[in-house]
């Protein structure tokens, strides 16, 4: 009877200790972005980023705004299909909360237009890296992957001449909208303060922009797709915390004489980033 109740009194400090170690388990206590590892270390977890959900994509551009980017949304005469070309079409996600993006096409008579719109939430699941730090990382990922030209040093993009009116030092490289270098070598000198009709002021390169969000730039490639007629494509991509949005903007004309004005797209996909901007700061 003694050995019985010894058994017994072992058995219920068995369950105790066994009750003690699940009760601490915390099975589905962590939210969806909290970041992994060992719980129970002293390091400092970083912080989480600024921003927890993401605006809609497809309702981030006003009429107005499409009505400037879009001009053939305008020309659409059936109510039903205009209205439809307003709402875009929304980009294939699993979780809107991480990821939203929509596009647009409308054609006019003169060209055909696309928008798209992407908006990026950045989560980092490292306890040592914020979610800001890894959107830095990203966003850089994307800066040296445009491959931006270095900023011109002149607006004239020619170089300096020797005393004796020759050119003496490197060559001068002109860098267009396109990011197309074209050197510049024993070549007359266009006259001071004067550009030929190919030269593309240093203001329209692709570069960084400084006015926008933590961080950001803008991309302008000139290219020939299927037809003979050139589409231009502006991208802005900008950082704000730990979002990243991405703005691509493309004309492509008709008409394969007509080439999409730089500066035209340039100002509207630069008014929807600071329309983005604001709202995401709102």
């Amino acid at each position: 009877m003694q050995r019985k109740a010894y058994v017994s009194g072992a058995a219920v400090l068995l369950a105790a200790l066994l009750a003690g170690c699940s009760g601490g388990s915390g099975v589905g206590s962590s939210a969806p972005d909290s970041k992994g590892g060992d719980t129970g270390t002293t390091a400092p977890v970083a912080q989480p980023g600024k921003y927890r959900t993401l605006p809609e994509a497809c309702g981030a551009a006003d009429h107005d705004t499409l009505d400037s980017l879009l001009p053939g949304i305008q020309q659409i005469a059936d109510e039903t299909q205009q209205e439809k070309a307003y709402e875009g079409e929304a980009t294939l996600t699993y979780d809107t909360d991480r990821r939203d993006g929509c596009s647009w096409k409308v054609d006019s008579a003169s060209a055909t237009d696309h928008l798209f719109v992407d908006f990026e939430r950045v989560v980092s699941y490292d306890n040592a890296v914020s979610d800001e730090s890894k959107a830095e990382e990203l966003y850089a990922t994307k800066q040296t992957a445009a491959d931006l030209p270095e900023p011109a040093a002149s607006a004239s993009g020619t170089a300096e001449p020797s005393p004796s009116g020759s050119a003496t030092g490197p060559a001068a490289t002109e860098t267009g909208a396109g990011g197309d270098n074209a050197t510049v070598s024993g070549a007359p000198s266009a006259p001071t303060g004067s550009a030929s009709a190919s030269e593309t002021p240093a203001d329209l390169q692709p570069r960084v922009l400084d006015d926008l969000g933590d961080e950001a730039f803008i991309d302008d490639k000139l290219s020939t797709g299927s037809s003979t007629a050139q589409q231009r494509t502006v991208t802005v991509v900008f950082r704000t915390s730990n979002v990243i949005v991405t703005i691509e903007y493309a004309e492509q004309p008709t008409a394969s004489a007509n080439t999409p004005d730089s500066k035209e797209m340039q100002d509207r996909a630069r008014k929807l980033a600071q329309k983005l901007s604001s709202r995401l700061n709102g």
